[in-house]
């Protein structure tokens, strides 16, 4: 399945507005709706514009929004018009004070996660504890159970309401509240069955800002994300709050929450929920909302195996091995994220390639075939490994294969810098890899995002910085995502000594 690409707040009516227009700019002949249509539907452009259908202008805008066919578009629709949430609450819940002590207090998955905001939610609670009395959605993000079973007594049916910013239903503001890293378990737990008993749906959930990633009560309760655990930090009783929503009933099969979790190397998220059927089943009532949109549960565990494999999480790899995922098969959908392409590579072959001997040795020993590379990539991996005898003598053996993995891999040295390789990045500045080249730091993947000393300003890495600099790095260059300097980078990453460095007169800018 493509990304889904769908205009803000989209609607049925609104789309089949875009396919009737099409339909007519098609039938006129307008270039624009042409290679629209060219791009998008199966059969092209037909020879006889008349002969255009609105059905076929229905099936280039859903495959333009990443839908196979415009039934499966609309009953996606459905789904978002029943499970929607916008990151962004509406200005008039600004005005209730229980309202934005629930904004303060939970996670909301956008830039303005991070301490500051729960502690002003915790001061506001000072200020007007009053404000969680009739409201029971903060009472549940405050963890206040006697008043959480107050409201429940006087109307049962609160337990099941969506309300507050977010119009989430309140066992969602408890998973997301962050407002009291102290609070204890107990009362914690007890919220929960309150809600629970009372109706709650363990496997609540919503799509954040359209998108088909189902953030649910576990991916609360787990926390992670790609803003770091300081600024996305797990629920304080993540793993007791998790197997309570479990024992309830909870799908163990969690994309969004496998995801959030990937950028650490802690594994105790994965240990809960292999308990309870992590990697089996049919994925829960979240695939059969959204069919194909969500990965069945063994391909959302090849995707957690590449990415431990790439990032070097031993301890992640071996306990994948070691409940059952496949970890003989060469990588080769096409419809997954980008920083998992269809590569054909196996996970041994990976390892291999980024110079992580230690897993390819691990993988061959469960029974992984040894992997084969050809001679460009066994140049990347030699880089990886730092051996320089093998960089030597495959430049002598075979130059081609030098040539051609500076033209497979242009921006390889990015994801070596991230990684603070040193060796590895002036052993590829040696090969003629271009140290001013974009690409991506994340994952090694080619995509022109930004350099690598955009990444040593990161890291604060000023040898690192200082070694990219001697082989002609720019540090004028900027970025394609933040159009920033790495100067800018580190500033906002407050690497003072890189900041030192690169503001230094001796250093163009």
């Amino acid at each position: 399945m493509s990304a889904i690409s769908l205009p803000d707040n989209p609607s049925v009516n609104h789309l089949r507005r875009l396919a009737r227009i099409l339909h007519r700019k098609v039938r006129a002949g307008e270039p624009e709706a042409l290679a629209m249509v060219a791009e998008h539907h199966p059969g092209g452009v037909p020879t006889d514009l008349s002969a255009f259908q609105l059905s076929a202008a229905q099936l280039v805008v859903a495959r333009r929004c990443g839908f196979p066919s415009w039934p499966r578009l609309k009953r996606y629709l459905d789904v978002l018009a029943e499970h929607g949430w916008h990151s962004s609450p509406s200005t008039a819940a600004e005005s209730v004070a229980a309202d934005r002590f629930c904004r303060l207090a939970c996670l909301a998955y956008d830039e303005n996660d991070g301490p500051d905001r729960w502690a002003r939610a915790r001061q506001l609670l000072v200020e007007r504890p009053e404000l969680t009395a009739g409201h029971i959605w903060a009472a549940a993000a405050a963890g206040q159970p006697a008043r959480v079973a107050r409201l429940i007594e006087a109307d049962p049916a609160l337990a099941r309401r969506r309300g507050g910013p977010y119009q989430w239903r309140p066992l969602f503001y408890l998973a997301y509240s962050r407002v009291d890293p102290e609070i204890p378990a107990g009362t914690v737990l007890s919220v929960a069955q309150l809600l629970l008993d009372a109706g709650a749906d363990p496997n609540e959930g919503y799509l954040l800002n359209g998108q088909p990633y189902p953030f649910t009560l576990l991916t609360g309760a787990f926390g992670g994300g790609e803003l770091g655990p300081r600024r996305q930090p797990r629920h304080p009783h993540s793993l007791a709050l998790a197997r309570l929503l479990l024992e309830a009933g909870a799908e163990p099969n969690d994309g969004q929450t496998l995801y959030n979790r990937m950028f650490t190397p802690d594994n105790d998220h994965l240990d809960l929920l292999f308990e309870y059927g992590l990697g089996r089943g049919d994925g829960g009532p979240w695939r059969a909302r959204l069919g194909e949109l969500v990965d069945p549960p063994a391909e959302m565990l090849r995707t957690q195996l590449r990415w431990a494999i790439e990032h070097d999480q031993r301890e992640r790899v071996r306990l994948l091995v070691e409940h059952g995922v496949d970890f003989h098969s060469p990588y080769t959908r096409t419809d997954g994220p980008a920083w998992q392409p269809a590569d054909g590579r196996t996970p041994a072959g990976l390892a291999q390639l980024h110079g992580r001997t230690e897993l390819v040795e691990y993988l061959v020993s469960r029974g992984a075939a040894p992997p084969r590379l050809e001679p460009a990539d066994e140049v990347i991996a030699a880089a990886f490994r730092a051996d320089r005898a093998a960089v030597e003598r495959l430049r002598a053996q075979c130059p081609a294969a030098v040539r051609q993995a500076r033209q497979m891999c242009p921006g390889v040295m990015v994801w070596a810098a991230a990684q603070g390789r040193a060796e590895t990045v002036a052993l590829l500045a040696e090969l003629g890899f271009d140290p001013n080249a974009l690409g991506r730091g994340d994952t090694p993947v080619e995509q022109r995002w930004e350099t690598a000393l955009h990444h040593a300003a990161a890291r604060g890495d000023v040898e690192l910085a200082r070694l990219l600099l001697a082989l002609g790095a720019d540090p004028g260059v900027r970025d394609a995502r933040f159009n920033a300097t790495p100067l800018d980078w580190a500033r906002y990453f407050n690497q003072d000594a890189i900041v030192r460095l690169l503001t230094d007169p001796g250093v163009a800018t």
